[in-house]
C-alpha cells in the first residue's frame, strides 16, 4: 500500500484502518483491490449503496446526462433534473403512502438534513430544546452532535454541547422502564428540569448505536405524546430509509406520520452526496435563503435518485424481493447465534439492518478481522463496538448473501474456538 496515506492523510481516517488494502474498482456487492482480490461488501458505504456499486441502470442514466452537458452544480436553481426527481418522488413515494411533504434540499450529507430539521422545529415552535435518545447517532456537526449519544464523537466537539436532552430509547432497560410515560410525565411536571422541547428526534433502528429497534407501539406512543404537547416529531431515516428496513421509510409499518423526516445515504442510489429534509407544509416557514448550502443542487444525484425510484419503487416487486432476502438473512444469523447461546451472541436489528451482538467489542472486532481475511468487509457498531453489523446492498443475490453468511459463520467459529481455547 502506498506510503502517501500515512504521509499526508489525516489521522481521523477510520475504515481504512479496519480494512488496510487499496481498492481499485467495485461492482454490485463486490470490491476489488489492486491485485484484483474480490471482497464481498457487507458495509456498502455504511448503508449508502443500497443498490450496489456502479449499478448499471443508474450509471447509464448518469452517463447519458453528463454526455448531454446536463447541469452539474445548480445551487437551488430550478433544473430539469430536479423537476424530474421531485415529480418522481411525489408520484412513486408520497402519493401511494398518502404523504404530504415539502422537500428541502439541505446540502450534501445527512448531518445537514438533521441540522435543518432541528432549526426549523425551533423556529416554528419558538422553543429551543430538543429531546433525543440514548445511543442515537445523528451526525457530527455541532447541532446534530448534540443529539448524538456516543461520547467518542461528542468528545471531539471541543466545546460544551447544549440544547439537547437524552432520554432512554425503547428497551434501554429491558422494557422495565416505560420511556414514553417518563417523557410525558417529565414534560407535564414543571419541576422535572425538562423544558417542553421543540422537537423529539428518533431513529426507528439505531444503526451506529448497535442495531437497537424501536417497537411499533413505542413509536406510536411517542407520536401521541408529541401531539399532546405540541412537539414536532423528527424521524432520522438517513441510514434506515430508502428500503433498508424493508419498506422505503423505516417507520411505515408503525403507521406514524412524522412532522419532519431526514433522508440521505442511499437516496441518490449511486453513492453521490445528496440529503433532504421532508417538512409538513404547515411547518415550511423558512425565509428565502435562511438555510442554504453550496452543494444542495447536486444534479447528478438528482438523476440517479430519479432512476433508482423508477426502477425499484414503481411498484412492490423490489420491496417483496427484499422482504424475502431479509428472511434469509434473519434465518442465517439466528442459526449462527443459536450455536453458541445468548451469553456469546444475540441477533439484533430489523430488515437489512441486522447483525450479531457479541459478548464484547474485542470479540466483535476479531470476527470482523477474520471475515476480512476471508474476503468479507463488515463493520462493528454499538457503544462498545460489540455488534457485528450486516449492511449489504439490497440488490444482493440470494447466492451472494449465502456466501457472505458462510464467511461470517466460519469467522465466528474460528474466533470463538480460539476464545474457548484461551479461556480453558
Amino acid at each position: 500500500m502506498s506510503d502517501i496515506f500515512d504521509d499526508i492523510e489525516s489521522e481521523v481516517q477510520s475504515y481504512a484502518r479496519a480494512f488496510p488494502v487499496t481498492f481499485k474498482r467495485a461492482k454490485g456487492c463486490w470490491l476489488y483491490d489492486l491485485n484484483e482480490k474480490p471482497y464481498l461488501d457487507f458495509l456498502a458505504g455504511a448503508g449508502t449503496l443500497n443498490y450496489g456499486h456502479n449499478n448499471d441502470s443508474l450509471k447509464e442514466a448518469l452517463l447519458a446526462y453528463i454526455e448531454s452537458d446536463g447541469i452539474t452544480h445548480g445551487l437551488d436553481l430550478h433544473t430539469k433534473a430536479k423537476e424530474e426527481f421531485l415529480e418522481t418522488l411525489n408520484n412513486l413515494i408520497f402519493k401511494p403512502r398518502n404523504m404530504n411533504y415539502m422537500v428541502q434540499f439541505t446540502g450534501p450529507t445527512g448531518t445537514n438534513a438533521v441540522e435543518a430539521a432541528m432549526k426549523i422545529a425551533r423556529n416554528v415552535t419558538g422553543r429551543s430544546h430538543i429531546v433525543a435518545f440514548t445511543n442515537g447517532f445523528h451526525g457530527v456537526t455541532l447541532g446534530s452532535m448534540a443529539a448524538t449519544g456516543n461520547s467518542h464523537h461528542r468528545d471531539a466537539a471541543g466545546i460544551p454541547l447544549t440544547g439537547v436532552s437524552h432520554l432512554p430509547y425503547d428497551g434501554y432497560m429491558d422494557h422495565r422502564l416505560d420511556t414514553i410515560t417518563l417523557l410525558d410525565t417529565m414534560i407535564a411536571d414543571s419541576s422535572s428540569g425538562l423544558d417542553v422541547p421543540a422537537a423529539v428526534i428518533v431513529e426507528t433502528i439505531q444503526g451506529e448505536g448497535g442495531l437497537n429497534v424501536a417497537r411499533a407501539e413505542w413509536l406510536r406512543a411517542l407520536e401521541k405524546v408529541c401531539r399532546k404537547h405540541g412537539i414536532l416529531l423528527i424521524v432520522d431515516d438517513i441510514q434506515a430509509g430508502c428500503g433498508r428496513a424493508g419498506h422505503f421509510f423505516s417507520f411505515e409499518e408503525s403507521g406514524i406520520k412524522p412532522d419532519l423526516v431526514t433522508l440521505s445515504k442511499s437516496l441518490s442510489g449511486y453513492g453521490l452526496p445528496f440529503a433532504i429534509t421532508l417538512i409538513k407544509p404547515e411547518y415550511d416557514t423558512w425565509k428565502p435563503g435562511e438555510h442554504n448550502g453550496t452543494f444542495r443542487g447536486n444534479n447528478h444525484a438528482f438523476v440517479t435518485a430519479t432512476q433508482a425510484l423508477k426502477i425499484y419503487w414503481a411498484d412492490d416487486t423490489f420491496q417483496n424481493e427484499v422482504q424475502l432476502k431479509i428472511k434469509q438473512l434473519t434465518a442465517r444469523l439466528q442459526r449462527i447465534a443459536s450455536t453458541y447461546g445468548r451469553k456469546l451472541l444475540v441477533v439484533k436489528g430489523r430488515g437489512f439492518m441486522q447483525g450479531l451482538e457479541c459478548r464484547d467489542g474485542e470479540m466483535a472486532g476479531q470476527i470482523c478481522q477474520e471475515a476480512f481475511r476471508r474476503g468479507l468487509i463488515i463493520e462493528t457498531s454499538g457503544a462498545d463496538y460489540q455488534v457485528v453489523k450486516c449492511l449489504c446492498p439490497l440488490t444482493i443475490t440470494k447466492e451472494e448473501l449465502d456466501k457472505g453468511m458462510d464467511i461470517l459463520e466460519r469467522s465466528v467459529a474460528t474466533v470463538l474456538r480460539e476464545d474457548v481455547s484461551v479461556a480453558s
